[in-house]
């Protein structure tokens, strides 16, 4: 515990001063907290390694982001963007799958293992494009409800697709088993979210203890983050939604304050470091022309599948490429999805580590593309 606290105070410090200096080279300030990671970790300068207490800490820090997102967003808004986020949740994976598989056959893999890297390719995780979004000032736009619903519809259709593939290779998975379960999640989510959360907050807030308001809101974000995981969908989608549905009450605003004071206090800097001492560069020289190739596969396809997909519902060119940036980090969703890769032998130990390098690679050339091409709605 002593070694802990001790780097806990290093990470704080040192992502708080690479945050400051990535703004001021005109840069999202997670930028200099994922690559300070990088030079404190392993890699580096082996300051600090990846431990289970810094990963539970992470993983505290995304599922509090997207809690925050959720409470952030325009609820009218993002019925409006229903639409769009079809056009760029299906474009961002149909596009990708189909040139990863062509790839992977190409580079004489099976046809399992191919259709396997097509989805690992298509797979989004937004909770780094979400801080971009929010340092650009692009979170309750148009563009960035677009861009939240488009990994909603992501997450959901990748982890249905994935469970059918793994049908055909591992007889203890149960497709229909599989999709009940999530429909019974989105299902049961919004039933609750609409009546139970309303009325739980207003119990709980009146018991004689302090910050009742904001632990009935960490309790409803963390159980629907559960039930998330439980059902196969990600955290962090079930963490948003709880955002979502303490948004439309009246609760809402003094909930994101507090929210945002412990997240971004602690628990998010943590996380988006922590990405940064996860990185293992041992060895990868040896495949550093296959890790090239399938991150620039990564991100063009998603860049232009999701892009063209945002064009369709009637964006313009700088936002559509905007959007499309902000939907090539293949993040944790993807990291998860390699792991299940490797259990199940359609990954080896060498490719594992290919794609958790590809992952990283997706991650870092997000931000830069997407100051880029939000640049004018600035």
């Amino acid at each position: 515990m002593r070694v802990f606290i001790l780097q806990l105070a290093i990470i704080l410090l040192a992502s708080k001063l690479a945050g400051s200096l990535s703004v001021k080279l005109g840069q999202p300030s997670v930028l200099g907290k994922l690559l300070v990671g990088i030079v404190l970790g392993p890699s580096v300068l082996g300051l600090i390694n990846e431990t289970e207490t810094l990963e539970e800490f992470s993983k505290i820090g995304v599922i509090l982001l997207m809690f925050a997102a959720g409470l952030e967003t325009d609820i009218d808004e993002f019925k409006r963007a229903g639409k769009a986020s079809a056009y760029v949740g299906f474009g961002g994976m149909i596009v990708p799958f189909v040139f990863s598989y062509i790839v992977g056959i190409m580079l004489h893999f099976t046809t399992m293992q191919a259709l396997f890297l097509g989805l690992l390719l298509s797979a989004t995780s937004v909770s780094i494009s979400v801080q971009a979004l929010k340092e650009l000032k692009q979170l309750k736009t148009r563009e960035g409800t677009t861009i939240l619903g488009a990994a909603v519809i992501d997450d959901v259709v990748i982890i249905v697709a994935l469970a059918f593939l793994m049908s055909f290779t591992d007889g203890d998975v149960h497709l229909t088993t599989v999709i009940l379960k999530k429909a019974l999640f989105f299902i049961g989510t919004i039933l609750v979210g609409w009546k139970v959360v309303p009325w739980f907050l207003k119990k709980v807030t009146r018991l004689n203890v302090t910050e009742t308001l904001l632990t009935s809101a960490l309790i409803i974000c963390f159980v629907f983050a559960y039930f998330a995981e439980y059902t196969g969908i990600a955290a962090i989608i079930g963490a948003y939604i709880a955002g979502v549905s303490i948004n439309i009450t009246s609760f809402k605003n003094e909930v994101f304050k507090k929210v945002e004071t412990i997240s971004y206090s602690i628990f998010v800097p943590v996380f988006f470091t922590s990405i940064g001492i996860s990185a293992q560069f041992a060895g990868i020289t040896h495949y550093l022309d296959l890790i090239a190739i399938l991150s620039v596969l990564a991100i063009v396809t998603k860049l232009a599948g999701s892009g063209i997909g945002a064009k369709l519902a009637g964006f313009s060119w700088h936002s559509s490429l905007g959007i499309g940036s902000a939907m090539i980090p293949c993040g944790e969703v993807a990291l998860i999805m390699a792991a299940i890769g490797l259990d199940s032998n359609l990954l080896t130990q060498e490719m594992f580590a290919v794609i958790v390098a590809v992952i990283f690679v997706t991650t870092i050339a997000t931000l830069p593309l997407m100051k880029l091409s939000f640049k004018s709605n600035m």
